[in-house]
């Protein structure tokens, strides 16, 4: 099976980045270092190609009904214009996926789901909307995004737009922006713990975007790949699909319990609603290594009495504090903060302590 491309392939060729594989994509991993790409998002301002993102609108004068059997989070509370995040759970209350909800109005919203998980999200939708009078329309193919990020990146954007930035507060969209003389969905979420935006558009106008924002910010504005997008999301706490999220992990277990609304009737409410009432069996905790060594995804972690108690979901030498790092999902009744544990890097046993896995404040805009 050949392997998609999103429409700025060709720019990602022209800047040298290190394109590879990724979930049927061939994306952009590094342009230059991932150390250098972080830094750059955390200072100032970094510009990701995330066309590989999945877009799939539910419409219809039963689609709010219809969002309430299938998602997690709470959207009659939702104001027009405002987002929300949440998930597409099973019946055994494990993860089908992790997505932003776009609410338009009561009868339209826009899923913005993971890549990998783009084309089942759409099938299990649809295999659900018998009885609805909806229409699920995937436009994952029809539409391109990038996502810049970073203390710079509304000044950067503002001059490439007539629209005042600050009328978009955090978690909230507006469409039809004139962004570089295009119009565009332009939302203020962010996947890396600091403020920016993402801008969605036809596939025929990525270059015009994207070239766009590189010349509004010259000097300051970085291309980044999905190397650092994977360490900056880490740092900020916020979960991976694959990773602290899957079909066998509730977002209980991975600490995400505000996006599952305690009193919704969705599919696999029942067993949030159980896990809530002392049925949880797992827990997402921080860790920092004390010994050397990396925590990568997969590695066993012990207890102190040499038993194996859970495993490494996310590890890192992060960037931005210099330290071995890593979310591990472990036992319930399993150690705390401060408590010292032991994580299986190859044949060795490296000493690690308990920490708030909430490594980094956020900067994102209130």
């Amino acid at each position: 099976m050949s392997l998609k491309r999103t429409p700025l392939y060709d720019k990602h060729n022209e800047l040298g980045a290190n394109v590879v594989e990724f979930f049927g994509w061939e994306m952009p991993m590094t342009y230059t270092t991932l150390t250098d790409e972080h830094l750059a998002v955390r200072q100032a301002a970094g510009l990701f190609d995330v066309s590989h993102m999945g877009e799939i609108y539910i419409e219809g004068k039963d689609a709010a009904a219809f969002m309430k059997k299938v998602y997690s989070n709470d959207l009659e509370k939702l104001e027009n214009g405002a987002i929300a995040y949440g998930f597409f759970l099973n019946e055994e209350g494990g993860v089908v996926d992790d997505l932003l909800v776009y609410k338009r109005n009561p009868d339209s919203y826009l899923a913005v789901v993971n890549a990998s998980n783009a084309d089942k999200d759409d099938a299990w939708l649809r295999s659900l909307e018998e009885g609805f009078d909806i229409t699920i329309d995937n436009r994952s193919d029809d539409i391109a995004e990038v996502a810049i990020q970073g203390p710079k990146a509304q000044e950067i954007l503002q001059k490439v737009t007539d629209l005042d930035l600050n009328e978009i507060p955090f978690f909230h969209f507006k469409e039809d922006v004139m962004v570089a003389g295009v119009p565009c969905l332009v939302s203020r979420t962010g996947y890396t713990g600091e403020d920016g935006f993402e801008i969605y558009f036809g596939n025929d106008d990525a270059e015009k975007i994207w070239d766009a924002l590189m010349e509004a910010g010259e000097g300051v504005l970085k291309p980044t790949g999905l190397a650092c997008r994977d360490t900056l999301r880490f740092e900020a706490a916020l979960p991976l699909y694959g990773n602290e999220l899957d079909a066998d992990i509730s977002p209980l277990e991975a600490g995400l319990g505000m996006f599952v609304s305690k009193e919704g009737d969705f599919i696999g409410s029942d067993v949030m609603k159980a896990q809530r009432d002392g049925e949880l069996k797992r827990k997402l905790i921080g860790l920092e290594l004390i010994d050397k060594g990396i925590a990568r995804h997969g590695y066993p972690v012990y207890d102190e009495n040499d038993r194996e108690i859970g495993y490494v979901t996310t590890g890192y030498r992060s960037p931005s504090l210099n330290k071995a790092i890593a979310n591990a999902l472990i036992e319930i009744d399993g150690p705390s903060i401060d408590d010292e544990v032991y994580v299986g890097i190859r044949k060795k046993k490296a000493k690690a302590k308990v920490i708030n896995k909430y490594y980094l404040k956020k900067n994102t805009k209130k």
